[in-house]
């Protein structure tokens, strides 16, 4: 088989339906983008779940007019609780500070924030942290100088639920971003077929294989997955520099939501690459086979 002659026909092919080509690399591009960007969400809440869910506490927030031997009542029912594992009491300044820890790098929030505006807590540690309700009946609202029970562990559930929706939209976007290429590949591989097919018909008629005639065809979708591929990978890389590491810089440095490292792009751009070269020849070859008879 004549290397040389293949590439040239590859080349030739992808000048021919330059405007196609190009409209094809771009929706792979999109669709392999969003994959890529739904695994990297998945592995942010994968993270996030391991940094929230091995902290979640239970907050019981005191009333303000609370007394010393309202807040010493609970300290005791606390340290006789079968269901605690471990608590800390949490004065206003501490509770504070710790806002103004958190916040540091929105300043704005922090001096628009009273010193007084936070109230003082106890944080419990659960043994099982879904016997919240134990606690929250233990310590109702409004009794014994208690203002308000807070399971975490909820909110938690609530945020994760709603990052796992936008992580499941990105994929069906990217899903139908990918059959609209995988039909904008078969279109392009049937008109470059029929562009071309005096030239096939006379290599079938002086020997050439079936399979030699196709597979300029299907380079030519392959290399324009990879294209697709490269500029997907190039739109992870854009994001994490001018979005993640720029925008997110200030939860980042608190520890809200995790870094999204290099080596997780690492890890997705092979994987990018492989399903654009992958899925681009597969859809030419059964485009070849069924429909064009070389």
């Amino acid at each position: 088989m004549r290397v040389n002659f293949v590439l040239s026909e590859v080349a030739t092919g992808l000048r021919r339906n330059l405007t196609m080509t190009v409209a094809m690399i771009l929706t792979t591009a999109i669709s392999l983008g969003l994959m890529g960007t739904g695994l990297l969400i998945a592995g942010m809440i994968s993270d996030m779940k391991e940094i929230y869910y091995d902290k979640v506490q239970v907050s019981i927030f005191l009333a303000d007019d609370v007394t010393e031997e309202q807040r010493t009542a609970i300290q005791s029912r606390l340290e006789d609780s079968d269901e605690v594992k471990t608590f800390i009491y949490e004065s206003k300044d501490e509770a504070y500070e710790r806002f103004q820890q958190q916040f540091s790098q929105q300043p704005e929030l922090v001096e628009n924030t009273p010193a007084d505006a936070l109230p003082e807590s106890f944080r419990v540690e659960l043994i099982n942290p879904e016997r919240y309700e134990v606690i929250k009946a233990e310590f109702p609202a409004g009794a014994e100088g208690v203002d308000q029970v807070r399971d975490e562990g909820d909110f938690l559930d609530r945020l994760f639920s709603l990052l796992n929706g936008a992580r499941n939209a990105t994929i069906a976007v990217a899903v139908v971003q990918a059959l609209a290429a995988l039909l904008l590949i078969s279109n392009t591989i049937q008109l470059a077929a029929f562009n071309r097919r005096n030239e096939t018909n006379i290599m079938r008629l002086v020997g050439a294989s079936r399979w030699y005639t196709q597979l300029p065809f299907i380079l030519e979708a392959a290399v324009a997955g990879l294209i697709g591929a490269l500029l997907a990978i190039g739109g992870l890389v854009l994001t994490k520099v001018l979005f993640v590491d720029r925008t997110l810089a200030g939860p980042i440095k608190a520890g809200i939501i995790p870094p999204v490292d290099w080596s997780a792009i690492a890890f997705i751009a092979p994987v990018i690459a492989a399903a654009g070269v992958g899925l681009a020849g597969i859809a030419a070859y059964v485009t070849l086979r069924l429909y064009v008879r070389l």
